[in-house]
């Protein structure tokens, strides 16, 4: 029968069939029926302060997310162009998340894997985007998580980027301490409560918590939402800015290039540690709205001003046709081709703890003492 030839490649290839079925609403790669927003890109500064809500739905208001569900149907049915059948590498370094519950003397990162980091910073701990469950919905976790989740100490808070399910997950969330804090975007709060979560501080872009000596600052991404359950774009995403005297961190979550690096940049500056995505960009004609590619996330990181990178979401989860370990390569490439300093940029074994360099006290005051807080933007 005509056709039959594709059915019997979907059937042997499950990283397909996932794909085609439920595998982009993990990765956050199918994309809503109709965007919202204005129909052409707008870079200026002003566009990431502008409303961003309508009818329910939230949207970027510099631009919309340029796809329709064809194009789910069409990156499913087109061959990739990487092979696969080679296993690939990811270090992995054996920790048993003892360090959690001493004090750090300065900060530290250690990759969890995918986009979840555990920063422990002096007497605190803080998580971002708790992944350690076995799945992504559909695609199996390749690798195990780098600290065994009955680590976490229960003073501990997070930070969540978006709903999709590499970022967001059930498992975790229910297996983490009850005690712990959590900080969301707009819509979330209920699903988090719902599982027994009460200690949940809903925000919109530009609002801003405060928790001890913690600045906590949700910030927007080019990005977009979607869950069984959440309708899509029914609940905000965002990156965030976690910034205390001494130190700040910007986790960016999932997000495309845009101009919200270089106002992020101007605003925050000097920025300690910037945790950008690398993976899950191919085919570009489909991610690259929705994903940055290694090149970009280089860019993003000269926009930002940061004093180091760590490049994420690689590794983890098979989400899109590169294979999982080519990100730090093409990240490699990127920093040459800039004449970069590869000291600054980095990515860390499954596992690994970094310790932050101390940046100059004189500049770090400085920085702390001239940052402004912003009002919030209206929905």
């Amino acid at each position: 029968m005509p056709g039959s030839s594709f059915l019997r490649s979907l059937l042997r290839s499950p990283l397909r069939t996932a794909r085609v079925i439920a595998g982009p609403l993990a990765a956050g790669c199918a994309p809503p029926a109709q965007p919202l927003g204005p129909t052409r890109v707008d870079r200026d500064p002003s566009s990431l302060f502008a409303p961003h809500h309508v009818d329910g739905r939230f949207f970027n208001p510099w631009g919309p997310l340029p796809l329709r569900f064809g194009a789910l149907l069409r990156w499913g049915f087109t061959p990739s162009a990487y092979d696969k059948q080679t296993a690939p590498v990811v270090p992995i370094v054996a920790n048993d998340g003892a360090a959690l519950a001493g004090v750090e003397t300065s900060g530290s990162v250690t990759w969890v894997g995918h986009a979840t980091f555990a920063v422990h910073d002096e007497d605190d701990v803080f998580l971002t985007d708790p992944h350690f469950g076995p799945r992504a919905l559909v695609p199996r976790r390749q690798t195990p998580p780098g600290l065994p989740i009955e680590a976490v100490p229960p003073d501990a808070f997070a930070v969540v980027s978006h709903d999709h399910y590499d970022h967001l997950d059930a498992w975790s969330v229910e297996r983490l301490p009850e005690t712990m804090d959590w900080y969301v975007p707009l819509g979330l709060a209920d699903w988090f409560r719902a599982r027994g979560r009460t200690r949940v501080v809903e925000l919109d872009w530009w609002q801003s918590a405060r928790r001890g000596r913690w600045t906590i600052t949700c910030l927007p991404s080019q990005h977009w939402s979607r869950r069984i359950g959440h309708a899509a774009n029914e609940t905000l995403w965002c990156s965030w800015l976690l910034q205390s005297d001494q130190r700040r961190y910007y986790f960016a979550g999932d997000t495309g290039y845009f101009h919200g690096f270089a106002e992020y940049g101007r605003r925050f500056g000097p920025i300690d540690v910037a945790l950008l995505p690398i993976g899950a960009y191919e085919p570009r004609w489909f991610m690259g709205y929705q994903h940055m590619d290694p090149a970009e996330a280089h860019q993003a990181f000269r926009d930002l001003g940061a004093r180091h990178m760590i490049g994420m979401h690689w590794g983890t989860f098979d989400l899109t046709d590169e294979p999982v370990d080519l990100a730090p390569r093409e990240l490699a490439e990127a920093v040459r081709a800039h004449g970069g300093d590869p000291d600054r940029v980095r990515v860390l074994a499954i596992g690994e703890r970094w310790r932050v360099p101390e940046a100059d006290p004189v500049a770090s005051r400085e920085a702390a003492a001239s940052t402004s807080f912003v009002a919030p933007a209206s929905r």
